[in-house]
């Protein structure tokens, strides 16, 4: 799911102001085996949204001072997500909600145009060696097997 994200847009309506930005940057967070994420642990009250159905956002707090962008992508019980990275020319999640004004009051909410956040495919075609798979960030705590897994995805040609 997180490589068919690429090239699809992320849409921010602030008021009368629509902001669309191509995504270029995603990584994945694959279930409760997957020592990287959220959920290894299993379900808590920060998490609990990833253990919802497919199409919510998980919006989180870091660092105290950075919110960070997931769209749950996996069945209900079954925790996994995708972590945007980059989209247009942002590069990096924190700058990128900043940029966005994504906060936590999107946690829990659809992607809709309802809620003022929500993906759109424009019909362009992406192929698989455009897409560039590497090792996530920041999951060094993990164990090896899962923080070398290749779920980082990038658009080469940016």
């Amino acid at each position: 799911m997180a490589k068919e994200l690429l090239g699809k847009y992320l849409v921010r309506k602030m008021g009368k102001k629509i902001i669309s930005l191509q995504i270029t940057e995603v990584e994945a967070y694959d279930g409760h085996k997957d020592k990287a994420s959220h959920s290894s642990r299993g379900q808590t009250k920060r998490n609990a949204l990833m253990f919802d159905r497919a199409g919510i956002f998980y919006v989180y707090f870091t660092y105290g001072m950075h919110w960070m962008l997931n769209i749950v992508t996996g069945p209900k019980n079954y925790p996994a997500a995708i972590f945007i990275r980059g989209a247009g020319n942002i590069s990096g999640p924190a700058r990128l909600t900043k940029f966005l004004k994504i906060d936590g009051t999107f946690n829990g909410k659809t992607a809709s145009i309802k809620n003022g956040l929500w993906f759109e495919d424009r019909i362009e075609i992406i192929s698989k060696k455009d897409i560039k798979r590497m090792p996530r960030i920041g999951v060094d705590y993990a164990e090896e097997i899962w923080s070398k897994k290749p779920y980082r995805f990038l658009l080469k040609f940016l």
